[in-house]
């Protein structure tokens, strides 16, 4: 089954183009199937970039999914044409009252930032608060993630020496969880983070139970409440070019930058890029749509709590 999207929302055509089934809102209110809710709380800068990676990820399953786009009132993106967000995004406030079967938050590039210093805090804090009533099940993605460990659980973020930037193997942490079904022993994941969190401080909450990490990158995943909420601090939704399109724009404004490990043939920016973890990526949201929203929550959403 295909996604619900708004209409003429961009990451549509280009999907289209890499034979992605996606329908529009148009086309898809003819079907007589109850959907699947996402909402997606997108903090990125770039919107459409983020849009399309999520779908086409969240596009992969036999599921039909409505996605709604939410953004703080606290904040007006600067890369983003203002028309886009007027006609695609809906400020929490005009969406606090309904409830869904998923939600995503993605990163946010203000990790070097305290986060009471955030400019939108204090909103995502009663953003993080409502998810816990009005979601089946949460995923909170490299900021995001460190920013509700925090909020709700107090676990501290480290600033990094240096950028945590490549791809990088993990493994699973014990537990063979639906969230992992298919996957391999060891698998990989992009990293592009200047901070961290630890494992020693995930283990000391009791209501945290460590998933995934790597030698190199650290803590990679964590649940609560039996995968209510899943926290991720990499980032499987990159598309293949997303590493190096960031490492040449740091490059280009004298930052600096190494070259994001393992991700290169042979280590060498000119050869282009090495694709290790779209299967992975795809099997993660794949699990996570199956096994933890469309298994987990009740066929009437006024039902959540």
């Amino acid at each position: 089954m295909p996604l619900k999207l708004p209409d003429k929302l961009p990451a549509i055509e280009i999907l289209k183009e890499e034979n992605i089934f996606v329908m529009d809102s148009s086309r898809a209110s003819q079907q007589d199937i109850r959907p699947l809710r996402i909402a997606i709380l997108n903090l990125m800068p770039i919107k459409i970039t983020t849009e399309t990676d999520l779908i086409r990820l969240l596009s992969n399953t036999p599921l039909q999914i409505e996605l709604k786009f939410m953004k703080v009132k606290s904040h007006t993106s600067k890369n983003t044409p203002v028309e886009h967000m007027q006609v695609f995004y809906e400020d929490f406030d005009l969406m606090k009252n309904e409830k869904f079967d998923g939600f995503i938050v993605t990163g946010a590039p203000v990790e070097q930032m305290n986060y009471e210093d955030v400019v939108y805090w204090e909103e995502l804090k009663e953003i993080f608060n409502w998810a816990r009533t009005h979601v089946t099940s949460t995923m909170y993605i490299c900021w995001a993630a460190q920013a509700a460990l925090y909020h709700f659980f107090g676990v501290p973020k480290y600033p990094l020496d240096k950028k945590m930037f490549g791809i990088f193997p993990h493994t699973t942490c014990g537990d063979r969880l639906p969230i992992f079904r298919g996957f391999d022993d060891v698998f990989f994941a992009p990293h592009s983070r200047h901070s961290e969190v630890r494992k020693e401080d995930i283990l000391k909450v009791p209501e945290l139970k460590l998933l995934s990490e790597s030698e190199e990158a650290g803590v990679f995943m964590a649940q609560a409440r039996e995968g209510r909420e899943i926290f991720i601090t990499g980032h499987f939704e990159y598309s293949p070019y997303t590493l190096d399109t960031e490492y040449r724009r740091d490059l280009g404004k004298g930052l600096p930058i190494d070259v994001p490990k393992h991700y290169y043939k042979d280590n060498d920016p000119e050869k282009g890029p090495v694709d290790r973890w779209r299967a992975h990526a795809n099997l993660l949201y794949a699990n996570w749509l199956n096994y933890y929203v469309y298994q987990a929550t009740p066929y009437k959403l006024s039902e959540i709590n």
